[in-house]
């Protein structure tokens, strides 16, 4: 490796562990998803925009976005059930790349429209841990031949990054909506056995019933209890 390359690589690994930690430092799953596009553009070669994409059940999804060109990407992969982002997530394979939209005979339902709306080339990474399939993170440019090698393997690391970060945000923000149901919860029952003189146990039994009979989820019943003092009925 040149000199020059030694230091290209470690202005790059610098830039890397800033974007990691400016990705940990977001306050929601949304934030984070949204500096991940805004840190592909800027670090990788060649990016002019980026998203992310995920399946669930079958239908494709575009989680964030830098511009409308990313939504329609995803709009038209999912409506032909094709193209390198979609199989990316599918196939759970690491990277799909499409270096020239004029010559390239893979997925022949999504190229051709793909190049109509001004795509280039582009590149899509998976973005998973040793957990979770979370989705593909996308890269576009108008121009044929935008992405090297180099931008490859800068993609293929940023998206690693990613992918923690992404997992780590989601994993936060469970864990803080399960402590705020468990602590609704614990209030509406509260409130019924200062109200009705239960138990904890029959008040628990009364939140459940409701959510069972009136097919809420308790965390939504325990809520009505808090906010009005109404205890569930049939």
């Amino acid at each position: 490796m040149s000199g020059t390359d030694s230091g290209a690589w470690e202005s790059f690994g610098e830039r890397l562990a800033e974007m990691a930690r400016d990705l940990l430092a977001q306050e929601s799953v949304q934030q984070t998803l949204d500096r991940i596009g805004v840190h592909a553009v800027n670090l990788v070669d060649g990016c002019e925009d980026a998203g992310i994409l995920t399946i669930d059940r079958g239908e494709v999804a575009t989680l964030s976005a830098t511009s409308d060109l990313v939504r329609d990407s995803d709009r038209l992969q999912g409506e032909v059930g094709q193209g390198p982002c979609y199989d990316a997530t599918r196939h759970h394979e690491r990277v799909y790349r499409i270096r020239d939209t004029e010559h390239e005979s893979r997925w022949p339902l999504y190229v051709p429209e793909a190049r109509k709306l001004g795509i280039g080339s582009m590149i899509g990474f998976l973005l998973y841990t040793a957990d979770d399939n979370l989705g593909a993170l996308n890269l576009y440019s108008p121009h044929p031949g935008a992405f090297t090698d180099r931008s490859e393997q800068i993609g293929w690391l940023l998206a690693s990054h990613a992918a923690v970060a992404f997992s780590s945000a989601r994993t936060h923000a469970q864990l803080n909506t399960a402590l705020e149901t468990r602590h609704e919860i614990g209030e509406a029952i509260g409130i019924l056995m200062g109200r009705h003189k239960l138990t904890e146990d029959q008040a628990f039994a009364v939140l459940r019933k409701a959510s069972q009979e009136h097919n809420i989820k308790l965390r939504d019943i325990a809520r009505t209890v808090t906010e009005t003092g109404d205890t569930p009925t049939s």
